[in-house]
């Protein structure tokens, strides 16, 4: 990384922070700048406006996201337009480990990135011109479709679209839902153990396996 770049990454991490714990009014460039520990003034001097702050913020979120799915194996690359090998049981059975272990960071030492995922998500709903910038889980419906087509899905384009709108509320559930209350507790083996035979059931059933 360049020094910009880490100097951003820090910003930005700083500001998923404040995000995390006091929702988007708590984002201000003078609140990063405290909670990042830098002067004040720096965060504006490299994001000059809020909407640059939330586009980098939104960066930031797809970044440490894309770094989780390969650290467990998961796609995090547009699919190649050649057909990959098709997969079986036992392949769909790994991949529902990985996602389940993804979902558990997301839930434990990633918490702060989910809750500031779903408050910039929320603020496009009243913004409009964030929701082109809000799209980064675009890649993850063409990988999901994909996967779907290569273990016999009748229907992948529509079957992988349901599989990550699934994923993301169990994850939504699991964090502020009615889950959160029955569910083991995030970061143990019984939380992904739980999570893993959620998505088993969810790709046998779409793919018929």
């Amino acid at each position: 990384m360049t020094a910009r770049a880490n100097r951003i990454a820090l910003l930005t991490d700083a500001a998923i922070e404040l995000i995390a714990d006091g929702g988007m009014r708590a984002l201000t460039h003078r609140a990063v700048d405290g909670r990042a520990g830098l002067p004040a003034g720096t965060t504006s001097a490299y994001l000059r406006t809020r909407q640059a702050l939330i586009e980098a913020v939104v960066g930031r979120l797809a970044e440490r996201d894309r770094t989780d799915l390969a650290a467990y194996d998961l796609p995090t690359d547009p699919p190649s337009p050649t057909p990959g090998p098709r997969l079986d049981g036992d392949d769909l059975d790994r991949l529902a480990t990985g996602v389940a272990e993804v979902l558990d960071r997301w839930l434990s030492t990633g918490r702060s990135r989910t809750l500031a995922r779903y408050a910039c998500l929320l603020e496009a709903v009243h913004r409009p011109e964030l929701r082109g910038i809000l799209q980064h889980g675009t890649g993850l419906r063409a990988q999901s479709r994909d996967l779907l087509a290569r273990a016999g899905a009748t229907d992948p384009d529509r079957q992988g679209d349901q599989f990550v709108a699934f994923v993301d509320g169990l994850l939504f559930d699991r964090l502020v839902g009615a889950g959160a209350l029955t569910a083991p507790p995030p970061d143990s083996p019984a939380s992904r153990a739980d999570l893993a035979g959620a998505v088993r059931t969810l790709l046998r059933a779409l793919t018929g396996s």
